[in-house]
């Protein structure tokens, strides 16, 4: 399957830098309105099969140009929803965005019974998340587009693509709108192949010390 994972349009809260991740949650500014209204253009080259957005408005607003454009109907689920901030909800300053990402990032590497202040644990994060691109894939669509939120795609991607890293999702925060492609499977593992247009290769090798592609090149 051909999985987009794309962030929503811009929102008031974004603008202010504000961990904004509640139930309905803000619409989009008038700018995320125009990055919304630019996305069936973007996308163009794409045949969706399936559009699928979260409980949270701002990624149903970010829908409805995809929807009108190709018919297809927006699913609409629970799962891909934001992160839940918790105790750190409508915070804005630079400790608290730290843990939110720091927490993510954590149940990226493995540590999932970590809790999120007053929030969820990595467990139950990766499994919603996990329940809707399996129900995606069981529905026999070839390419699937989901609008979903920045912190929740870049967790999911890093623990879930095998040539994206912590590293590598913590450098590169999703703009609104802003897409990642992945082809796979739930059975079969993911492999992310663009982020926000750019080619995403391989992870570095480190090799094992007796691993001969390690060696020194002898120099004549």
């Amino acid at each position: 399957m051909r999985l987009l994972l794309i962030r929503h349009g811009q929102t008031p809260s974004n603008v202010k830098h504000l961990l904004d991740t509640a139930e309905p949650g803000p619409g989009l500014t008038a700018l995320g309105e125009e990055q919304a209204a630019a996305l069936p253009g973007a996308l163009a080259s794409e045949k969706l099969d399936a559009l699928y957005a979260s409980t949270l408005v701002r990624t149903q607003l970010t829908a409805a140009p995809l929807a009108s454009t190709t018919g297809l109907d927006v699913r609409v689920r629970p799962g891909i929803r934001e992160l839940a901030a918790g105790d750190l909800e409508m915070r804005g300053d630079d400790e608290a965005a730290r843990t939110y990402l720091q927490t993510a990032f954590a149940w990226s590497a493995g540590d999932v019974a970590l809790r999120m202040p007053g929030g969820e644990d990595g467990t139950e994060a990766l499994a919603r998340y996990d329940a809707v691109v399996a129900e995606a894939h069981a529905s026999g669509a070839g390419t699937v587009a989901m609008i979903s939120h920045g912190a929740a795609i870049r967790m999911w991607v890093a623990a879930r693509a095998d040539n994206v890293d912590i590293a590598y999702a913590a450098r590169h925060a999703l703009a609104n709108t802003g897409v990642v492609i992945l082809s796979g499977s739930p059975a079969q593992g993911w492999r992310a192949l663009l982020w926000e247009g750019n080619s995403v290769g391989p992870l570095p090798h480190t090799p094992d010390p007796d691993d001969p592609t390690g060696a020194a090149v002898p120099v004549e």
